[in-house]
């Protein structure tokens, strides 16, 4: 009886404690949705300005577009072989040197701690100006998720053929790579293809910094308030994500083994794509470290070392404190509402559920979604809702509707339809039978799906700051360009401390699930 009793007290306190947490939240960040709809029109006149777009345009934004397109191929690239190599020495179950496992695992915590945009201002530093600085961002940030869900993959494989082919006197990574990367490698070329599509909207941002691309050449027309010129741009970063996408359903198809095609064919198709990334590779621009100056890398490396702690435990409205409950209440909020949102748009996205005609047009809508950069949708929204928290709310819920309704919508393809089937043979109405049948087959990989987006809001929420979207991005970002190092190390710090804390939450709750 009493743990009858546990129980039915978690199924009704859990909730309400969410529902608690999320109004407080929303109360801490300023969230007005009346205000908003009051000002909508702002929304709809920003939109109506871009329509049509500036099609006379397109000539400049070629190139810029070539190098975002350069930078997410070879950073990709790089970053996810670089990834392979170095996941099994993170794997528990491999046996590898555990010194070696948990320096490893540090390293990647503190790298997946912090944005490309973060990542490519260091860069810039190091680099100088240029997209050789935004490739480099774009591997370490490729890098670092990729090793993490790698050696998470390699943790969950069966370790007998590696260990079988230990016995027999094989060196353990070439064990490694003839027994565990064949069984590892769909997954792992899934998540390279996803990540591809995700890094040509980081790459087309890292312009703010200066490390090439079609952000500068964006953030440029928005301030001059050239919306036609902006809708030529946002146009043509849509259309190079839905190539992206359907390239990428290609090669995911064939890597599952869902499609075939001739040996000569799969040999061209290789070639093509090793040409693909050799020119863009290749044509890279060197880099410049004519501007790169010792001491202030030195500046650079000892305020790292040495954070300025009277910030780090302020609790002030200006202290890193604040500043990360903000980060966190806007990454949280967004991240919820997505969800929210993106359940119903996922179920009108995919063919298992409503006509191919209706699934297309859904599929145009959220490839649209996902095209906007993150830092637009907050230039946009920051016209609507003026400058603060409310505005990264609204930024980190819609380009969490975009991804999110992505893999929910894959994770719908990949489900058991018949005991829905057996439902509505029974008489049972649709949605009834989607609460009954579908939807909690889908609850554990719904929520590991959702943890995964707020860790990536967590991080892109730390750079709305810089268009006045609140959170720690502003302070970080002008603690670099001003070389107030000791500042920046502390606000780094705090991020990954951050970071740190929700991997672990999302852990235990991703074991309860």
């Amino acid at each position: 009886m009493n743990k009858r009793k546990l129980h039915l007290f978690q199924r009704v306190a859990i909730p309400l404690g969410f529902l608690c947490l999320f109004f407080l939240a929303a109360r801490f960040t300023g969230c007005d949705l009346a205000a908003f709809w009051k000002r909508r029109s702002h929304l709809t006149d920003l939109v109506a300005d871009m329509i049509p777009p500036d099609f006379s345009y397109i000539r400049k934004i070629l190139l810029p577009l070539f190098y975002t397109i350069q930078m997410s191929v070879t950073g990709t690239v790089l970053g996810a072989f670089f990834a392979i190599a170095a996941a099994p020495f993170a794997a528990a179950n491999l046996k590898f040197p555990a010194a070696l496992r948990r320096i490893l695992r540090i390293l990647i915590q503190v790298l997946r701690s912090f944005p490309a945009l973060i990542l490519a201002l260091t860069a810039t530093f190091l680099f100088g100006l240029g997209t050789f600085a935004g490739t480099f961002a774009i591997t370490l940030y490729t890098f670092a998720i990729m090793t993490k869900l790698t050696y998470e993959d390699i943790s969950a494989a069966d370790p007998k053929p590696y260990l079988a082919l230990c016995s027999m006197g094989v060196s353990r990574f070439q064990a490694y790579v003839h027994a565990v990367i064949p069984d590892i490698a769909p997954g792992f070329l899934t998540n390279a293809l996803y990540l591809l599509e995700a890094n040509v909207r980081h790459s087309s941002i890292l312009g703010y910094v200066g490390a090439g691309g079609i952000g500068l050449l964006l953030n440029e027309k928005i301030s001059w308030l050239e919306f036609d010129k902006v809708g030529m741009i946002l146009l043509m970063l849509f259309l190079t994500v839905c190539a992206i996408e359907y390239f990428s359903r290609y090669l995911a198809s064939l890597v599952r083994g869902e499609r075939r095609i001739k040996k000569e064919h799969a040999r061209l198709l290789v070639l093509f794509l090793a040409a693909v990334f050799v020119i863009c590779t290749v044509t890279l621009s060197p880099p410049d470290f004519s501007r790169t100056s010792p001491q202030t890398l030195r500046n650079m490396l000892d305020g790292f070392l040495h954070p300025d702690w009277s910030f780090f435990f302020s609790t002030g409205k200006d202290g890193l404190f604040y500043l990360l409950l903000e980060t966190v209440c806007i990454a949280f909020i967004g991240t919820v509402i997505g969800a929210v949102l993106s359940i119903p748009l996922a179920f009108l996205n995919t063919r298992r559920f409503v006509p191919a005609p209706v699934c297309f047009l859904f599929n145009l809508l959220i490839m649209g979604i996902r095209s906007v950069p993150f830092l637009v949708y907050g230039l946009i929204f920051i016209r609507v809702s003026g400058p603060g928290a409310f505005t990264g709310v609204l930024t980190l819920a819609v380009c969490s509707i975009g991804l999110l309704t992505k893999r929910f919508t894959e994770s719908l393809d990949a489900l058991d339809m018949r005991p829905y089937h057996a439902l509505l043979a029974m008489g049972v109405r649709p949605l009834p039978a989607i609460c009954h049948s579908v939807l909690p087959q889908l609850k554990p990989v719904f929520t590991s799906i959702v943890l995964y987006r707020f860790d990536v809001n967590i991080r892109e929420a730390s750079v709305l700051g810089l268009v006045g979207a609140g959170g720690i991005g502003a302070p970080l970002i002008f603690s670099m360009n001003q070389y107030a190092w000791s500042k920046a190390g502390a606000i780094l710090l705090g991020l990954i401390l951050l970071v740190w804390l929700i991997d672990l939450l999302s852990s235990k709750i991703g074991e309860q699930n």
